[in-house]
């Protein structure tokens, strides 16, 4: 259904597809446990992550329900990758989507992660057509929820210790924002 034109390009940031020659950059945040500390994975060691990064290079179009673009994040200036973020068609039928995204600690602070975030909305709501997008995380992450705030979107639910999730169950806040309520 979608395979845009690369690189997606925002005020501040390209967001491009991975290369094998990203293997460092992003194992510098994935091997991080602070980074990792509210995912579904524990920190990365290098071969871990070649391997989840022979995955995202090739999640760089949707044509199907339950396909992902998944974008390396990356300064202009220096092509350098500071994250990833991510675009998953989660509904054909209601269609839905989801988004997601990680930073380098280093890059915190700056807007990235929204800005990056709000070019993976422009993608579902402009070019797949998508009514409605959530961003699911740890309640205890607070920035991330900061980050979906910012987008407008609202908090639709708080699931109390619904998964268990590297031992020790955990509780999960939805956001969402539907097509009408985004502003490009």
């Amino acid at each position: 259904m979608i395979k845009p034109d690369y690189p997606i390009t925002t005020p501040r940031l390209h967001l491009r597809p991975f290369t094998p020659d990203d293997l460092d950059a992003v194992n510098t945040y994935e091997s991080l446990p602070h980074v990792t500390r509210y995912l579904y994975w524990d920190a990365r060691d290098r071969d871990t992550t070649r391997t989840h990064l022979d995955k995202r290079i090739t999640r760089t179009a949707i044509h199907h329900e339950g396909d992902a673009i998944d974008l390396a994040i990356t300064l202009p200036t220096t092509d350098q990758v500071i994250g990833n973020a991510l675009l998953i068609w989660t509904s054909e039928q209601h269609r839905q989507g989801e988004i997601g995204y990680i930073l380098h600690p280093n890059h915190h602070g700056h807007g990235y992660a929204t800005e990056a975030a709000h070019a993976m909305l422009h993608l579902g709501f402009t070019e797949l057509g998508l009514h409605r997008i959530t961003g699911r995380i740890d309640t205890r992450n607070t920035a991330s929820a900061r980050v979906l705030e910012k987008l407008h979107m609202r908090r639709e639910a708080t699931l109390i210790d619904n998964e268990i999730v590297k031992g020790e169950w955990t509780s999960e806040t939805i956001y969402a924002i539907l097509e009408t309520e985004w502003t490009p």
